[in-house]
């Protein structure tokens, strides 16, 4: 046994020298990272995204070795544009904001144009965040501007008309869809037609003016129909039924509800194809953002350590050889000693392959939340919806609905409205849409009553956002403590303290309740602190609980951040 430990370690000192000798790495000049760069934009035009993301990963790499700014904007926004076009939009928001951060250091306005439009268009399409998307909007008109693109210009305008409109802001919109209608012609393309003609008729429809409504929005369907635009298409079907059943044309707004389900039906069936198509892609998402940001932040790599590790290798080397030897005496020594822990080593195991067995009971149980949340949301609350729109369509045709149909409607609602909370009670929205803090302040507010009083303290901004897993875990584990404060302690004031320092999320909870003693908390089952433990456990964390009987609770938890 003592001789296989000694080989063990002799490999080790081999692998440990092998390091001094890697060779050094090839560098590509700025006209070949730019062609590289290129022919990643090539790949995503032509719908190969796999290709793309490998090459714009490999341009990526060799811009950051040469510091090119404006390359390294640029491959991350061929980056976002890939995760954008396989409907990954989280993704493609992070690596749009990285490329904007590159691009501002830049005189590059017309990159600094396109990211700005593109987190426009997260914002308003995706995040349904209008008024921040109208802000980047107006970012990009501005360099649109200063670099004379006319074209973009009218494209710009269009899409901030359209998330004015989107919001009711109708007069604000409308000085846009003047210039756009006044210069489309001329600077404006096909693929801009459908949207332009919805528009035109979305305005007019608010204006009451039914006929003109009626021109445009037939327009903008008949040049769908004839033109690639589906999904302009679909939208102007949705906006048209819209304005049909407000002038009580319930048969045509019926019939164009229709019509946009059926296309956007057929839109969801192709981007699940070209998923399916890119499920390699899909399935090493999250290690591609790993790895691009490795590339980023440790590229201080083999060029610069090269130098440095060959000085040190002499004196290293003996210190290492003197180190072994003293460490393969100890290890002899210690293998008399291991026959005597073996039972203790046996029990440490089967702890860990509990603690395994319960993290992935809870992985499994957290990814089953999030799957049945979002199931909920997306079908089953839009299928109750659909059906209750059926429903007023009918009771407004009829004047006096048979009684049936009306207790339908209501049964409808309050299914619809069950549904609803039981999605936000499985993934909280305020922790899906706007993180970790804000959903902590409104589970306190929420646990708080006339019994027992929750507070929440963070020096941290509320906007602080985190890696959805891992604000997901906390949320949970944070969730679990106050349950048990709220069951067990008897408290009647409770507070939760939550601090950022050196990358670790630092957490207090602390309870005025009766307490408990801890030389027990291993058999307090009923607790779940078992399962916290495990959790923390996960995330590479610690926990530590000071208690008494009679005094309170202070549990503290330390866990390194996992960011976004």
């Amino acid at each position: 046994m003592s001789q296989f430990r000694i080989n063990i370690l002799l490999l080790l000192l081999l692998a440990f020298f092998s390091t001094s000798s890697f060779a050094q790495e090839k560098t590509l000049s700025k006209k070949e990272i730019t062609l590289l760069s290129k022919d990643a934009n090539k790949c995503l035009k032509k719908g190969d995204f796999e290709k793309s993301l490998v090459k714009a990963r490999m341009a990526l790499h060799y811009a950051i070795a040469i510091k090119d700014d404006n390359l390294i904007a640029s491959t991350y926004n061929t980056i976002g544009a890939n995760f954008d076009e396989l409907a990954e939009f989280d993704k493609a928001f992070f690596y749009y904001n990285k490329g904007l951060l590159y691009a501002k250091k830049t005189n590059n306005n017309q990159l600094k144009n396109w990211l700005y439009n593109n987190l426009g268009n997260i914002y308003c399409f995706n995040k349904k965040e209008y008024r921040k998307g109208i802000v980047c909007y107006k970012k990009s008109l501005e360099y649109s501007k200063k670099i004379n693109d006319f074209s973009q210009i009218v494209f710009t305008k269009l899409n901030i008309t359209w998330a004015y409109f989107d919001i009711g802001h109708f007069d604000e919109g409308y000085p846009y869809l003047q210039y756009i209608n006044k210069h489309h012609q001329k600077y404006g393309d096909e693929s801009t037609t459908v949207a332009l003609n919805m528009l035109n008729g979305m305005y007019y429809g608010n204006k009451n003016d039914t006929k003109k409504a009626n021109f445009f929005f037939q327009n903008a369907i008949k040049f769908g129909n004839l033109g690639i635009e589906k999904s302009d298409l679909s939208f102007s079907h949705q906006e048209y039924s819209k304005i049909l059943l407000k002038n009580g044309e319930f048969e045509k707004a019926y019939k164009n509800l229709a019509l946009y389900n059926t296309i956007t039906a057929q839109l969801n069936t192709e981007e699940k194809l070209k998923k399916i198509n890119t499920a390699g892609i899909n399935l090493e998402i999250d290690e591609y953002r790993r790895e691009i940001n490795k590339i980023e932040t440790n590229y201080k790599t083999k060029q610069e350590l090269l130098v440095e590790t060959e000085s040190k290798n002499k004196k290293i080397s003996i210190i290492v050889i003197s180190l072994l030897l003293l460490t393969i005496i100890l290890f002899y020594f210690s293998f008399q000693n291991s026959k005597l822990k073996q039972n203790n080593k046996l029990k440490d195991l089967q702890s860990k392959i509990q603690e395994n067995i319960i993290n992935a009971s809870i992985n499994a149980q957290e990814l089953e939340r999030k799957k049945i949340a979002s199931f909920l949301h997306d079908n089953i609350s839009a299928l109750l919806s659909s059906a209750g729109l059926h429903l007023n369509v009918f009771t407004s045709q009829n004047q006096s609905p048979p009684q049936e149909i009306l207790k339908t409607k209501v049964i409808l609602a309050e299914a619809h409205d069950k549904v609803r909370d039981l999605s936000h009670e499985l993934m909280p929205t305020l922790l899906a849409r706007f993180g970790l803090f804000y959903a902590l302040e409104d589970l306190c507010e929420k646990n708080s009553n006339s019994v027992i009083e929750f507070k929440y303290s963070s020096l941290l901004p509320t906007k602080t956002r985190y890696n959805e897993g891992f604000e997901m875990k906390i949320y949970f584990i944070i969730s679990e403590l106050l349950n048990n404060i709220t069951k067990h302690s008897n408290a009647k004031n409770a507070k939760v303290t939550i601090q950022e320092n050196n990358k670790s999320l630092q957490i207090h909870v602390y309870d005025n309740g009766k307490g408990f003693n801890t030389d027990h908390f291993h058999s307090l089952e009923g607790f779940g602190l078992n399962q916290i433990q495990a959790r923390i456990n996960n995330l590479k964390g610690s926990i530590s609980i000071d208690s008494k009987q009679n005094h309170g609770t202070s549990i503290y938890i330390v866990v390194p951040v996992v960011e976004k």
